[in-house]
């Protein structure tokens, strides 16, 4: 009798054990770790332009073992900085998500507005509160990683990196665990009391080591031989412009340690920019411990040097090649950290830009390409216009995000319509040959219009942050601060079409050639983690990266 009542226990007790494993593996399936990568003004074809310079475990790494979809756009204008980081965060547009610029102008104040400025945090890390009171306060909608966190009742975590505050606040989202940024007062990385009273030991001992002096002390010069940057512009071109007390644009950098002792924000037109955040990444992996426990955390990263190295030097300028072999090697360092500190397959990486850049005017001129200036002297040409027909001088008081705005109060003081004084300034702007279309925002669904030019000026139109009036450049005009090096922030493909490369877990190796949109990605990572889309996503996951 005894011994069938043990053969029954230990029956009952091999269900309950299968069961339990049963159960085990039937638990839900996430990557330890998700890496969001957001080169700041990488233009799409950089991955091919400098594709024989690469090593195999950089950029190569993410074209050979990840997913690459090669024909993304960012579909809103204007294609910036604060704008893009959002977009891939929010699946959102300016229009919902309320981030309408890097800056934008208050409609009933006329004073200008910092997309992060929050008068009501205070620095911490630094006494300098321009640099450090900062939040995601503007932000209406909802991150991926705010999404991350609902869904693991907060025990995922989430940290935002950048040398830029926007561009480490707004991926963030609301509810990280730390978002940081680099203070040029005093060549450390801070934060805000949004997240915060006191950094973390683990930051303040990495802001000890002061890594930046040590990045800069011998200057800057070519990882290669000069000679084998076949793939950029001459040495010492005129369209480049100046860094630090060099007389010429040319290499090598020889005073940059004196140059960045005397002004910090030096090291953000260099590579060594880069390399300071993906350091601070892995500090960040060490001291939040990312990555190590059974709830998914996310870790966003901003490299931004490539985006000041840009506007200084220009796409085809040496510089900017080196910066990118530079970031290559940084890269394959991080993705070798991330193998050995998370597990190799046990994390994801999505890398993508913010937007593109232009060629410099100087350098298409060289080429016989068109290109020229748009907008000089716009303003006061206008407001002299509209005085004229008005009566009234300066009805514009700011001309931003390639938008005009109206003083509000004005126009009510005077009893001057608003639809009047539109009308008449997109008539006037029209009939000017160098502009290509000008349109109220009020009126853009009626206008003639071709897509995706109309869609992506709905899109980035904010009803209460954005202008009145949306200008469209023709192809290749720069506004007129960019004379040497280049900017961004239209709708064409140098600033709109951007690389995106998922790599990791879950992923296959594979490309397409399909159109899709910015606002894709934010769904894809969510789908891919099996959490809500964030509240204002309207992307769609790109199936081809989720297998469904």
């Amino acid at each position: 009798m005894l011994r069938k009542i043990s053969v029954v226990a230990v029956a009952f007790l091999s269900v309950i054990t299968t069961h339990a494993q049963k159960n085990r593996n039937s638990q839900l399936e996430r990557p330890k770790l998700v890496v969001g990568l957001v080169v700041d003004q990488m233009r799409w074809d950089y991955l091919y332009r400098f594709y024989n310079k690469y090593g195999n475990d950089g950029f190569k790494r993410l074209l050979n073992t990840g997913y690459s979809l090669n024909n993304v756009h960012i579909p809103y204008v204007p294609t910036v900085t604060a704008l893009g980081h959002t977009c891939i965060y929010t699946g959102s547009v300016p229009a919902i998500h309320g981030i309408a610029g890097n800056d934008w102008t208050d409609k009933e104040t006329g004073k200008n507005v910092y997309c992060t400025t929050d008068e009501s945090v205070q620095p911490v890390g630094t006494t300098n509160v321009k640099v450090g009171s900062h939040s995601p306060k503007n932000l209406w909608s909802t991150t991926v990683s705010d999404e991350l966190r609902l869904a693991t009742n907060f025990q995922g975590k989430v940290v935002g990196v950048s040398l830029k505050d926007r561009a480490s606040i707004l991926p963030a989202g609301h509810t990280p665990n730390g978002a940081y940024w680099f203070d040029d007062s005093t060549g450390n990385f801070i934060t805000s009391t949004w997240y915060m009273n006191e950094l973390p030991q683990w930051l303040k001992s990495f802001n000890a080591l002061n890594l930046p002096d040590k990045l800069v002390a011998n200057g800057w010069n070519t990882l290669l031989p000069i000679g084998e940057y076949t793939e950029s512009s001459p040495d010492n071109s005129s369209w480049e412009g100046l860094l630090g007390s060099a007389k010429t644009p040319t290499f090598p950098y020889s005073n940059l340690a004196a140059d960045y002792k005397s002004k910090k924000d030096n090291i953000r037109y260099t590579p060594f920019g880069n390399t300071l955040t993906l350091k601070l990444a892995e500090a960040v992996l060490e001291g939040e411990k990312l990555g190590s426990d059974d709830f998914v955390d996310m870790l966003a990263i901003n490299l931004a040097s490539t985006d000041y190295a840009g506007h200084k030097f220009g796409p085809n300028s040496i510089e900017v090649e080196d910066v990118y072999l530079r970031l290559d090697q940084d890269l394959a360092q991080f993705f070798n950290y991330l193998d050995a500190k998370v597990g190799k397959g046990k994390y994801m990486v999505f890398l993508s830009a913010d937007h593109g850049g232009a060629h410099s005017v100087g350098f298409l001129q060289e080429h016989k390409i068109t290109t020229g200036f748009f907008g000089d002297g716009m303003e006061l040409n206008m407001n002299k216009k509209l005085k004229e027909k008005f009566g009234v001088d300066k009805l514009i008081n700011a001309v931003d995000n390639y938008q005009i705005y109206f003083d509000r109060k004005l126009l009510k003081d005077n009893n001057i319509s608003l639809d009047d004084v539109k009308d008449f300034t997109v008539q006037e702007i029209e009939n000017d040959p160098n502009d290509l279309y000008a349109v109220s925002v009020t009126k853009v669904q009626e206008a003639t219009i071709p897509e995706p030019i109309k869609q992506r000026i709905i899109n980035g139109i904010n009803r209460q942050r954005s202008g009145d009036i949306q200008l469209i450049s023709h192809d290749s005009m720069l506004p007129p601060y960019a004379k040497t090096g280049t900017t961004h922030s239209v709708w064409n493909s140098y600033d709109a079409h951007i690389p995106l490369i998922f790599m990791g877990w879950g992923i296959q190796h594979g490309e397409s050639d399909k159109p899709y949109n910015m606002t894709d990605i934010a769904p894809t990572v969510s789908s891919l983690l099996k959490i809500q889309f964030p509240s204002g996503n309207i992307g769609n996951p790109i199936t081809e990266v989720t297998g469904k």
